[in-house]
């Protein structure tokens, strides 16, 4: 079967989120972050689809992950929009509404507050995950337009 085009992009995405929390450079990630990559892809499972998710892709009980298993099921996730990502124009609102100053970006603290006070509440696991994965390093912020625009995937087009 050949890759389309599509596919290739969205597994080059899946793959440059995998590869952020792959800290030992084996292909393999932790179970406890394959919640954070799903994320960080513009989906939002329920966490029993989360659950669902790790017991199709985890390594016999063994709490890691392999991007084998994980890539080719992902990718049909976002093929087949299981969990729907949430629209680029929503996400940049949301962003917006926060940045209350319009700097286009936000100190990671600030998201850390509004985390632990808003909306469904993340463990200080899962909180440290997320901002690992949102922070650009050399500056210590959240570029929130940018990594929205390397998050998103257009899947109309």
């Amino acid at each position: 079967m050949a890759e389309t085009s599509e596919t290739a992009d969205i597994q080059r995405k899946i793959r440059a989120a995998f590869h952020v929390f792959d800290h030992k450079a084996d292909n393999t990630v932790d179970v406890r972050e394959v919640s954070t990559i799903i994320y960080s892809l513009g989906c939002f499972p329920t966490k029993a689809d989360i659950h669902r998710f790790v017991d199709e892709v985890e390594e016999d009980n063994m709490g890691y992950v392999h991007l084998d298993k994980f890539l080719p099921v992902m990718t049909k996730v976002l093929l087949e929009n299981k969990f729907p990502p949430i629209p680029e124009e929503n996400l940049l609102q949301a962003f917006e509404v926060l940045d209350k100053e319009r700097r286009g970006y936000m100190e990671p603290q600030e998201l850390a507050k509004y985390m632990k006070s808003e909306g469904e509440t993340f463990s200080q696991e899962e909180m440290n995950e997320m901002l690992t994965a949102l922070v650009d390093e050399k500056k210590n912020l959240i570029c929130y337009k940018e990594l929205i625009s390397q998050l998103t995937l257009d899947l109309d087009t």
